[in-house]
């Protein structure tokens, strides 16, 4: 009887206190979305570097190498640090969008939804995520172009690269946020991929200066916010650009603000989640 009144009384477990950010769950969000797309590497960062680099192929072999400079670099060094923003856009969007519509279709939102994480915190690890896959294939593709022949990539101003980089890289993942939340299927997701995405870059100097087009559509391109993106960051590795860099700047900034801000306001009421 005295061993019984002598033996220590087992406390139970007691909640774990949470501070104004969920560091763990936001962590753990965070690194399962990385996860996600490493698991296939394959498709979701050396393909894009394989896409990329016959881009590069197709252009040097159908210009040639008589093509005259833009800016004062040779075509090949001036097409580069388009093709590489144009693997961090696409890539970008299409880790959020897909991760949120894949949980959409399949019922597991309630994995992300039931833990005690904020709408801020989700947009966190959302983003998060999908700018380091972003990050990762531009750094990739980056490596592949100096590897590759007849490409000269230097550094001119990192500042450029990554100011610009990153901006880009949020940028599309919030839209992706966006779009992951209002899509019910891949193929709505596919609509704004192919109608809205890729005209965006494509008509954004990605492959050519804007400076050669013809009015109206040299203003109309100093409207698209992926024209500042890339010449922003084009400007980072030849040191030339298009556009008001401080304009650019702004522009960016903004936009993403005002990105964020739609994020968390819909994944706080949990539009097209909680239905």
């Amino acid at each position: 009887m005295s061993d019984l009144k002598n033996a220590t009384v087992a406390t139970p477990p007691k909640p774990r206190a949470i501070g104004a950010v969920n560091w763990l769950g936001l962590w753990t969000l965070y690194h399962k979305e990385v996860r996600r797309f490493l698991k296939v590497h394959f498709q979701t960062v050396l393909a894009p570097v394989a896409t990329n680099l016959l881009f590069m192929m197709v252009f040097t072999l159908a210009i040639g190498p008589d093509r005259e400079a833009i800016g004062g670099v040779a075509f090949t060094s001036f097409l580069a640090p388009g093709l590489v923003m144009l693997g961090v856009l696409n890539n970008a969007f299409a880790n959020s969008s897909s991760s949120l519509i894949s949980a959409k279709m399949m019922g597991n939102t309630v994995d992300w939804m039931m833990p005690p994480l904020s709408p801020s915190e989700l947009a966190a690890a959302f983003i998060g995520g999908a700018i380091t896959r972003g990050v990762l294939v531009a750094v990739a593709t980056s490596v592949a172009f100096v590897l590759f022949p007849f490409v000269e990539m230097s550094i001119a101003h990192p500042w450029a690269l990554v100011y610009f980089g990153l901006s880009a890289a949020a940028m599309m993942a919030m839209v992706g946020v966006i779009a992951g939340l209002w899509a019910e299927k891949f193929d709505h997701l596919a609509v704004i991929t192919n109608f809205i995405i890729m005209p965006l870059a494509f008509l954004s100097g990605t492959f050519y200066s804007v400076e050669r087009l013809p009015e109206p559509f040299y203003s109309i391109s100093h409207v698209n916010p992926v024209f500042f993106l890339i010449d922003g960051f084009r400007y980072g590795f030849i040191g030339a650009h298009d556009s008001n860099l401080l304009v650019g700047a702004l522009v960016c900034l903004v936009i993403n603000a005002a990105l964020l801000v739609a994020c968390l306001v819909l994944l706080r009421s949990g539009w097209r989640l909680k239905s």
